[in-house]
């Protein structure tokens, strides 16, 4: 069956997701955070977009983003390669990160613009990973609270007020308002916490402990280690942590 065409923006403006492979993580630390942003500066200055948004989730990214000199397909080309070299030199891995093909939908409105602006930067409340939206590192909300070389906030902080410090209020009291609006969805689930993670561990692996794993045989382990990843989408470095089992060795189960 042929794609269907991407939708094209007539405002150049569009909300993107992209996923790790099989719902793998595509961000194991903070180096790999901080790589990704400086990704996405780097290719600012060469691709002429405007970045809006973003938010890294581990195993995915949403960016509010609009094309300037090259189009959207070309500028994920190069955010998505250049990552995806570095991460897998990192990893001493090979292969794709993410899903082949991203996901993006045009904004042709202020309103939706607002209404994109506030889900990319709910989703770690939503999550369950902070109670807080600002008190997530790893989304541009604090960039709209200074000027940034990366985020063009002007464009959003100009709708509530023309003073820029009575702008920041009202946007980041806009975007802490609890909103059920859905943009591009991927069916998260909530990250388990270690004791939930170690329960389930026991369970699927059918171990006392979670270290136990270790003392396997190499193929039903690395199998174990596979279901975990891919099924119930544990992080590699939770894994590690709570089997005590080499990263390079989850990360080639």
């Amino acid at each position: 069956m042929a794609r269907q065409a991407r939708k094209k923006s007539t405002t150049g403006i569009y909300h993107i997701m992209m996923r790790g492979i099989n719902r793998q993580n595509i961000f194991e630390d903070q180096a790999d955070c901080i790589r990704f942003l400086y990704t996405l500066k780097q290719y600012k200055e060469i691709s002429g977009y405007q970045i809006y948004a973003y938010c890294l989730m581990g195993n995915h990214v949403h960016l509010l983003l609009k094309v300037g000199e090259e189009p959207l397909e070309q500028v994920m080309r190069r955010i998505c390669g250049s990552y995806v070299y570095w991460y897998n030199w990192k990893y001493q891995r090979i292969g794709n990160l993410f899903q082949d093909r991203f996901k993006s939908e045009p904004i042709e409105n202020d309103s939706y613009f607002l209404t994109a602006l506030r889900y990319i930067h709910q989703n770690p409340l939503k999550a369950g990973l902070v109670k807080n939206i600002e008190d997530y590192q790893w989304s541009s909300i604090r960039e709209y609270t200074h000027i940034s070389e990366l985020v063009d906030s002007n464009c959003a902080l100009k709708m509530f007020n023309a003073d820029r410090e009575k702008a920041v209020i009202s946007f980041i009291q806009f975007c802490k308002t609890v909103s059920n609006e859905q943009c591009l969805e991927m069916e998260d689930k909530r990250l388990l916490s270690d004791p939930e993670a170690i329960d389930l561990i026991k369970h699927v692996c059918r171990v006392k402990g979670a270290s136990d794993l270790q003392k396997l045989d190499k193929a039903v382990r690395n199998e174990y280690l596979k279901k975990l990843k891919e099924e119930y989408h544990l992080s590699i470095r939770q894994i590690e942590r709570l089997t005590g089992i080499n990263r390079g060795i989850i990360f080639n189960a």
